[in-house]
């Protein structure tokens, strides 16, 4: 099965594709053609997914030109047209963004777990009674039962055929918005609820709805597109694979959204007869897909089909004269204008570029890597709550790589407006804390490992700058996170830690569920886009930070024996933020004794198991035979990117040597004399290393005021200007507690010391 990604078409004349390896059908089967044949009627559906409010000339143009083009087509999506907006939308409730597809004919649309950003009632009051499409959720249902809470499909009239359009979200969905929104509803089985009323649609039945042809749209997809094959991504998703291979032969086509890749594959019908087509758009309204299918109304069957990712380009001369164009365009101009005036304010000045990570081809939102953007969100979290007048205590701030919508870069003077931050997190979700355990920390991290059935494999969270920790991705699940220290500290499992984040990630979203094992929440009330624009004007100017707050370390040492060697490899010391530099070298220290600089190759890896690590180091040293037994920790401090990562181990003091005694003979005399043996007792005066002796406190940002201080400390986060009212808070962790964290089978066993 072929991808044709690449493949793009004309804006006018018929529809010229490429394909390869294609099945040898059964009759009356459909079969993936360059173009229909003449005695077929075409039946074309214009798609679109996870358009998040990226409302432009250019896809309004694709759009209305493609509808001219294939009269009597429809325009349908599968979802996430509002939610996750960029500020022009967002600031505006996303009402120019639901104007806008209503100008260009947007006739239904699977719901999207964005759709249920600000709740049900959200839902279907404010966005479906202004939006003039239909929105679809067959396995939406009013809680505790199966009573359908949305419509389930529509039938479009399509050139004179009856097309039924089922639409079905991912059940992940009540992992990612606000547990309150959706108390009223509950998510069932996609593939089910579709094959259920394909059935129906499908039965010879007129009472209970008919269709000559069925789709489905689910918002619902493979993780990754571009070049990788069908097969791969079945192999890779599970939840995918049901969708590829159980979904009905009663559906002559499958779209798909939410993970926001690009594919149009050629899949084998269920019942082994011929092929349809899974489809998927990229996102932010990048393509658009376009798939015409060739009805054969004697025999009511789909024959053919061909269809093709079309790449959005600049508006042409011949749109000015499409009326859905220039409506589109100007709703687009007057948002824009609108939003201008709202976000024109520059907030704060910046160093360079703040950004997400970037995947290997250089486009913004890796979620698998750790990003200095998603690391200072989490950092804003605990600086703004402990500002005066603020709740306090907050020792850690913690951020979900998915509510990271768009990258902070300054202009030629380093201006950041209100726009750019706003853009930043859309969602204006409230921020919020919770007390939870150490041990339920260390299980949060566990998390970003995500459960099986989850649309990604890995989510990297972004962390205040006192934590920093170690992992090995090999490990089975649940004993991967190997150490975590909070401000040079080890962590303590038993002890209670204040953490801040969106009300969103708070409350178990993206499956990170253990933090519901914690005590209530606590909502501060105030809106996380708000603070943010307040944290970045306090911090102004801001310099992006390029050191990693996390390590995969194979080997990992928990005792470490005075005299004898270390050796175990680092790797993950490179960020891929905007800008980040490779690093060459890593200093490497135990209890505050430098034992070593060892080089960093430029490795990557982009492949399972998950997350991807670049820069590798391979660590091995004779540990100082001066070491007094006792806890310390290992430190590694990478040059270029101050990356630091440390973590505890056990010291065992060498061998007691015996001195040898030193005989001095005197010459014989007529009396001999005894010799005398004057053994020389060696002297040790050991070093006692202290555990954490060396701050492995790395700044989310650095800002221009702040000073370089070589004492270590156990503060949460830089200090917090506010209108230009220098204060400062300080939050006491466990003072004089240390643990040793130890890999233990498939758990993390920890030791506790009371220091002096």
């Amino acid at each position: 099965m072929t991808n044709r990604i690449a493949r793009t078409c004309a804006l006018s004349g018929v529809l010229a594709l490429a394909f390869a390896g294609a099945l040898t059908p059964a009759a009356n089967a459909a079969t993936v053609v360059p173009a229909l044949d003449a005695d077929l009627t075409p039946v074309t559906l214009l798609g679109t997914n996870d358009f998040h409010g990226h409302f432009t000339k250019d896809f309004a143009c694709t759009v209305a030109s493609a509808e001219q083009e294939f009269p009597g087509s429809a325009f349908i999506s599968a979802g996430d047209n509002v939610g996750g907006s960029p500020f022009e939308s967002a600031s505006q409730d996303d009402n120019p963004s639901i104007d806008y597809l209503n100008a260009l004919k947007l006739q239904v649309s699977s719901v999207g777990n964005h759709e249920f950003d600000k709740g049900f009632d959200d839902l279907t009051g404010h966005v479906q009674s202004r939006a003039q499409w239909t929105y679809l959720g067959a396995n939406v249902y009013e809680k505790g039962t199966t009573t359908p809470a949305l419509p389930e499909y529509k039938v479009l009239d399509v050139n004179g055929v009856k097309v039924a359009v089922v639409g079905a979200v991912t059940t992940d969905t009540k992992n990612m918005v606000g547990a309150d929104g959706i108390a009223s509803i509950d998510f069932g089985d996609p593939v089910a609820a579709v094959n259920r009323v394909a059935a129906k649609l499908k039965d010879g039945d007129p009472s209970n709805g008919e269709a000559d042809v069925v789709v489905a749209e689910y918002h619902e997809g493979a993780p990754e597109g571009g070049s990788a094959t069908l097969e791969q991504m079945e192999s890779a998703s599970p939840v995918f694979k049901n969708i590829v291979t159980k979904t009905s032969a009663n559906v002559s086509a499958i779209f798909t959204g939410h993970t926001h890749q690009l594919y149009d594959w050629d899949a084998p019908m269920p019942d082994g007869d011929g092929t349809r087509p899974i489809i998927q758009t990229d996102f932010y309204a990048h393509n658009l897909g376009i798939l015409n299918l060739g009805y054969d109304k004697a025999s009511g069957k789909v024959k053919q089909y061909s269809v093709v990712n079309r790449k959005v380009t600049a508006p042409t001369d011949a749109c000015a004269s499409l009326p859905a164009y220039t409506a589109a365009a100007s709703i687009v101009d007057s948002a824009n204008a609108r939003a201008a005036q709202i976000g024109q304010q520059v907030i704060a000045q910046a160093t360079g570029p703040i950004t997400s990570a970037l995947k290997p081809d250089g486009s913004r939102d890796d979620r698998l890597a750790e990003s200095n953007l998603s690391n200072a969100i989490a950092q804003s979290y605990v600086d703004s709550l402990n500002a005066p007048g603020r709740p306090g205590s907050v020792e850690i701030g913690i951020m979900n790589p998915g509510g990271v919508r768009a990258d902070l870069v300054p202009d030629a003077a380093g201006n950041l407006t209100f726009a750019q931050a706003a853009a930043v997190m859309p969602f204006n979700n409230t921020v919020a804390t919770r007390e939870i355990s150490g041990a339920t920390f260390v299980k949060l991290l566990e998390q970003q490992w995500q459960p099986d059935g989850a649309s990604r494999p890995f989510l990297k969270m972004g962390l205040s700058s006192n934590v920093t920790y170690t992992f090995d991705e090999t490990k089975p699940a649940g004993s991967r996170i190997t150490s975590v220290m909070v401000g040079g500290k080890p962590i303590d499992p038993a002890a209670k830690y204040t953490v801040a984040s969106n009300s969103f990630l708070m409350a178990g979203g993206d499956n990170f569920t253990a933090l519901n094992e914690g005590g209530p929440i606590s909502d501060s009330g105030l809106i996380d886009q708000g603070l943010f624009v307040e944290w970045l004007k306090a911090h102004s100017p801001v310099k992006p930070s390029y050191a990693k707050q996390s390590l995969s370390i194979h080997g990992q040492p928990t005792n470490v024996k005075a005299g004898e060697k270390v050796e175990f490899t680092a790797s993950g010391f490179d960020m891929t933020s905007k800008n980040s530099p490779t690093n060459t070298s890593v200093e490497v220290s135990i209890g505050g004794h430098v034992v070593g600089t060892f080089p960093i190759s430029a490795t990557s890896a982009a492949t399972p198991p998950y997350p991807a690590n670049h820069g590798e180091a391979t660590i091995s040293f004779t540990a100082p035979s001066d070491l007094a037994a006792g806890d310390a920790v290992i430190t590694l401090r990478a040059k270029e990117s101050g990356t630091t990562g440390s973590f505890p181990v056990t010291l065992e003091a060498g061998a007691t040597t015996t001195p040898t005694p030193t005989t001095e003979p005197t010459t014989p005399t007529t009396e001999p004399t005894t010799p005398t043996t004057e053994p020389t007792t060696p002297t040790t005066e050991p070093t006692t290393p202290t555990a954490g002796s060396t701050s492995s406190t790395t700044g989310a940002t650095e800002t221009g005021s702040a000073s370089d201080s070589a004492s270590p400390t156990t503060t949460t986060g830089p200090k917090v200007d506010t209108d230009g009212v220098s204060n400062e808070r300080a939050v006491t962790g466990l003072a004089g507690l240390a643990v040793v964290v130890v890999a233990a089978g498939a758990g993390i066993a920890m030791r506790l010391r009371r220091q002096s």
